[in-house]
């Protein structure tokens, strides 16, 4: 029984797949990836760059979009007595995830398809994005939002102030505590799916995966929508719960506002620390 004991020792790691699977045979031969090299932290010259600017509208018009839609659906629901006769919580949850999907697919290769401040924070903790464009960023989402709230509001007056505006509110039986960690864990859940629906390292070896990101990203918002909209109405997105919150303007609106800031910030940090760190270990990466 010559060398059983370093068979047992080395186990199946002592012989080669025969037929490699998935990104393995992609990647046979090929040569070790690289790690892009990371955005700087300020970068003035993009502010004399046409394409900064144009991202930045890009993001102002898809989250625009993202709001006017996804507010009229929660309106709509809201009016109707009986919810068999609306779209209901799974409607709510197919419009922003559906909406969510078809913008990142139709802004991801000009801005990178953010729409929300805490994805745009992640990646900049990430350094995937200078502050520069960081700050820029949230600022066109947060316009946008705001004006889409307001063309809402503009359509249908009365219905939006009896209806509560699609704004974002603690519901009856929750606490802070509650509202807080449902938005934490979804917005974690969110930007989770973004780092990997996005990771350049997939991208580098399985082809597919650029085109298909805008899928699990807006499959993952719809998710956490049926899973937390008994709770918050969920926000996971500080821009779309400002803008309700603003155009609605009434105590209600702003009482937990800030639950829908620290929570998507925290989640998008915890997702970002988890992603980078744990997974990728790109800290302890020999250079």
């Amino acid at each position: 029984m010559e060398g059983r004991e370093e068979d047992v020792r080395v186990g199946a790691s002592r012989y080669e797949e025969r037929q490699p699977i998935g990104t393995a045979a992609q990647g046979q031969g090929a040569k070790d990836y690289r790690e892009p090299p990371s955005a700087p932290f300020f970068e003035p010259r993009e502010l004399s760059s046409w394409s900064f600017y144009r991202a930045g509208v890009a993001e102002f018009v898809a989250t625009f979009f993202f709001l006017y839609i996804t507010v009229l659906t929660v309106i709509g629901v809201a009016k109707s007595n009986n919810k068999c006769s609306t779209v209901g919580f799974q409607g709510i949850a197919w419009a922003f995830g559906g909406m969510i999907f078809a913008l990142v697919y139709c802004t991801a290769g000009i801005s990178g398809g953010h729409i929300n401040p805490a994805v745009t924070f992640g990646l900049f903790l990430a350094r995937k994005l200078s502050l520069t464009r960081a700050i820029f960023y949230v600022i066109m989402q947060c316009l946008g939002a705001i004006c889409g709230a307001a063309v809402v509001k503009g359509l249908q007056p009365h219905q939006y102030e009896r209806l509560g505006g699609g704004a974002n509110t603690l519901s009856i039986g929750y606490t802070k505590g509650d509202g807080l960690g449902a938005e934490i864990v979804g917005t974690f859940v969110l930007v989770y799916t973004v780092f990997f629906a996005t990771d350049a390292k997939r991208n580098a070896r399985d082809s597919h995966v650029p085109i298909l990101a805008p899928l699990p990203i807006g499959f993952a918002v719809f998710l956490v929508h049926l899973a937390t909209i008994p709770i918050t109405g969920t926000g996971i997105n500080p821009a779309r719960s400002l803008g309700a919150a603003l155009i609605f303007n009434k105590d209600q609106a702003w009482d937990d506002q800030w639950i829908f800031w620290v929570g998507p910030l925290v989640g998008a940090a915890l997702a970002a620390v988890y992603h980078q760190v744990v997974i990728r270990a790109i800290p302890f990466t020999s250079k």
